[in-house]
């Protein structure tokens, strides 16, 4: 490749044949034709050999292709064809010097690369320059005659109609005018046209719809060169603006785009050499082809690597990015642009077909990125409808009134931030995440609803749990005539007032009547269920209930006062009242009456279990008669309400006496040893003996006083022994015990008496020592008496507190 300043030359196809592909790129590129479009003309020259066709090029176009050197002789100059940029003409015009036809070097082998660069000139150029002496008019083989006619013949064979300017250059013209040598020329083009065989569809048709025919006439460049410059740059005016209406090219057909020039040329000439039909329309539509779809995969590839593009992809995948539908929008038409700037000069078919592939494909690139764009669109949504839904519900609003509204507030938030989020030019439908979305706040409120509804559920049920196992268990507790009926009172007064509670609390959720009515229903039913619970949970405890009943009412006066067995209590009939009293708890505690079914509980229990005739009338007819409580079911009691059955009644009752006969058999003894301790003076019989045999000895104490005064100190000293030695206390639990006791301190008791004396005895005198030593030791003696009998009232209070326990009878006073 040869270059210069005004312009640059290549060798498009060499003497062999062979398309320099390579070559032509560079071309293309350092004369930058892929930029001009449809704005560029291709001029092609042939002629016979050395008959001045690249001289002519040169003066006209400004171009260096090599020239022949006159005084070296005539010989081929220029091999195969040669290609080069016009300088100084505009718009950009690509020049073609073919091989000269007739030349010595090919001999016999001539004619076909003649056809084939002639066929290829007439296929590629808007203007073919044909160069021939002007002697060479009028002949028959001469002035390329025979080549025109063959190529006329091909072309009309391969080619649908193109206009191409066919300008015959005469060269070293003669005295004969221009005038009269045109005429001749035209005739003889007209002939050749005529004789060409045609197909069917170009039978009538006529010369000038494939060809304008220019005659220009030039002067001989040896012999008046300055005349013939001056020839050439009038004739160099006419180039300029040659595709302009008017111009030499101006009515130009079937324009490959100048992007496309390079394989199209190469597209021909490789059909040319193949010897293969070329048919110009189909050829065109596979170079747009070809081009378009490079196009397309140039900005494709261009679109992947786009910053822009590449930061909002990056940019979605962490979260939305606000216009995002113009920003992407904006970049997809970007490319697209680009794609119509270039390919706009190509078939509009293939254009249309290759554009509309190139936009599915950077369609199916950023669809990703929109739907991340939607999910998180959706996601965002649906977290900003739960926390708003919440605040509402937190607010006091109603449920159902709180979920339309946020549900259509966040619905149309969600819908402004798609049409944001919209690619125009793809119009892609976003119902399905929509869809989804309403899916996912669909279940939310779903699920808060039920959420709720379990919540209120739950606190009303709590609320009545509070309300009603306290009371029911106190009212089992002091189980009366009243129990059953009071406990339906509470029952229907708790229930009605949660009931009332709920409905109202569930008018908010605009349920259905029939859901409503099964929810209060519910609540009533768990309210009927914590009762008979209670119910059934106190059943499993009425022994113990029975006795501890039977312990208050047997232990207890009527004033609440710890009983104490003095001998003269009826512990026959406080025990009747204490076991029926029991029986009455276990005949409450037999059943359920909720309802207002009668039934014979309690009749049959107290003639079976109380009554001590009928007791005997079993226990004589036991084999005859049939025992009311051998059965597993009340009369008139269904089994479900039946807390304990007549048989466990019955067991019940049996393991009830066994337990509190101790109680009974202890408070009688208490009562025995009551009477025991209250009778310990002797009796009227024995006192009125003691008074008449004692006579005497009354009478000699009268006589001397001093027997008095040792019957005194005697009598004190008993009585400080026996305050020391608490012998009514130890006396209370039995004789024997009482005995063993006294026997163990008898001694340590007088030996601490004794000793007590001595050291007042030894104490010394302030008036009279007799005196005072008799005073001293008898206020020994009271004050030992005093601190005895002290002592005795605290052991005789926690002995009385114990006997309040075991029923065990408290001791008396001195």
């Amino acid at each position: 490749m040869a270059t210069s300043d005004k312009c640059c030359s290549v060798q498009l196809i060499d003497g062999d044949g062979s398309f320099n592909d390579t070559g032509i790129e560079s071309f293309i590129k350092e004369v930058k034709l892929h930029e001009c479009g449809l704005s560029y003309a291709v001029v092609s020259i042939m002629g016979p050999q050395s008959s001045g066709k690249s001289t002519l090029l040169n003066n006209l176009f400004y171009t260096n292709f090599r020239e022949m050197d006159a005084f070296k002789g005539r010989s081929q100059t220029t091999k195969g064809i040669w290609m080069a940029k016009c300088a100084g003409i505009e718009p950009c015009t690509i020049v073609m010097d073919l091989e000269g036809t007739d030349g010595r070097e090919r001999g016999e082998d001539d004619t076909a690369f003649e056809k084939q660069s002639a066929l290829f000139a007439l296929a590629v150029s808007d203007i073919v320059l044909i160069n021939m002496w002007c002697h060479d008019i009028g002949r028959e083989q001469a002035a390329n005659k025979p080549l025109l006619k063959t190529v006329f013949q091909v072309m009309m064979r391969l080619f649908s109609p193109r206009k191409t300017t066919l300008m015959f250059v005469i060269r070293d013209k003669t005295r004969t005018p221009l005038e009269n040598l045109e005429p001749v020329l035209r005739e003889d083009i007209q002939k050749i046209w005529d004789s060409v065989p045609k197909p069917q569809a170009h039978k009538e048709t006529p010369l000038s719809e494939f060809f304008n025919v220019e005659v220009v006439a030039l002067s001989s460049y040896e012999e008046k060169e300055e005349q013939f410059k001056e020839q050439v740059a009038n004739l160099r005016q006419r180039f300029n603006h040659s595709i302009a209406p008017g111009g030499l090219a101006g009515d130009r057909r079937g324009v490959v785009p100048a992007s496309g020039f390079s394989f199209s040329a190469q597209q021909i000439w490789k059909v040319i050499k193949e010897n293969k039909d070329l048919d110009l329309p189909a050829h065109k539509v596979m170079v747009a082809t070809v081009r378009c779809e490079e196009i397309a995969n140039e900005k494709f590839t261009g679109f992947t690597a786009n910053e822009n593009w590449c930061l909002l992809e990056e940019a979605v995948q962490s979260g939305p990015v606000a216009g995002f539908g113009k920003k992407l929008n904006s970049i997809l038409c970007t490319s697209l642009s680009e794609y119509d700037a270039e390919a706009t000069y190509f078939d509009e078919g293939v254009r249309s077909a290759k554009r509309k592939q190139l936009e599915e494909k950077l369609l199916q690139l950023v669809q990703p990125a929109y739907l991340s764009m939607l999910g998180h669109l959706r996601s965002g949504t649906l977290e900003k409808f739960k926390e708003a839904f919440e605040e509402a519900l937190n607010g006091g609003e109603g449920f159902s009134l709180a979920a339309r509204n946020c549900t259509q507030s966040y619905m149309a938030l969600f819908d402004e931030r798609c049409t944001d989020a919209n690619v125009e030019l793809a119009n892609w439908d976003c119902s399905k995440v929509r869809d989804k979305l309403c899916r996912d706040i669909d279940t939310h409120v779903a699920s808060v609803r039920a959420a709720k509804l379990l919540e209120l559920t739950s606190s009303y049920e709590a609320k009545l749990n509070e309300a009603l196992a306290g009371p029911v268990e106190a009212l089992l507790d002091g189980a009366n005539n009243e129990t059953w009926p009071s406990i339906k009172k509470l029952l229907q007064r708790e229930t009605v007032s949660a009931v009332s509670g709920l409905s109202s609390a569930l008018s908010g959720f605009e349920m259905d009547a029939k859901d409503k009515e099964k929810m209060l229903t519910s609540l009533q039913d768990y309210a009927r269920g914590v009762v008979e619970a209670k119910a059934r949970e106190e059943a499993g405890r009425v022994l113990i209930r029975m006795k501890d009943r039977f312990s208050t009412l047997f232990s207890h006066d009527s004033d609440s006062m710890p009983r104490v067995w003095t001998g003269k209590e009826d512990i026959r009939a406080i025990t009747k009242t204490a076991r029926s009293a029991s029986l009455k708890l276990l005949s409450v505690m037999a059943a359920i009456r909720l309802d207002d079914d009668v039934d014979n509980i309690e009749n049959t229990l107290t003639s079976a279990l109380v009554d001590a005739k009928s007791n005997a009338a079993v226990a004589d007819k036991s084999i005859t008669t049939f025992d009311p409580l051998a059965s597993s079911s009340w009369e008139q009691v269904p089994p479900a309400k039946t807390l304990i059955t007549p048989v466990q009644c019955k067991s019940l009752w049996r393991q009830f006496r066994a337990e509190t006969e101790y109680s009974v058999t202890q408070a009688i003894s208490a009562q025995e040893a009551s009477r025991r301790n209250n009778n310990w003076m002797p009796p009227p019989w024995a006192i009125v003996a003691l008074v008449v045999l004692g006579f005497n000895e009354f009478m000699t104490l009268l006589r001397n006083p001093l027997y008095l005064g040792v019957l005194f100190v005697g009598y004190l000293t008993v009585k400080a022994l026996w305050v020391q030695l608490n012998i009514s206390g130890e006396f209370q639990h039995g004789v024997l015990p009482g005995v063993l006791s006294i026997s163990t301190k008898f001694l340590p008791t007088v030996m601490n008496l004794l000793t007590k004396l001595a050291e007042q005895g030894q104490s010394p005198a302030t008036n009279n020592p007799q005196t005072n030593s008799g005073a001293t030791a008898f206020k020994s003696f009271q004050n030992g008496s005093s601190s005895s009998n002290t002592s005795s009232s605290a052991s005789s209070g926690v002995t009385a507190s114990g006997n309040d326990i075991d029923y065990s009878s408290p001791p008396k006073e001195d």
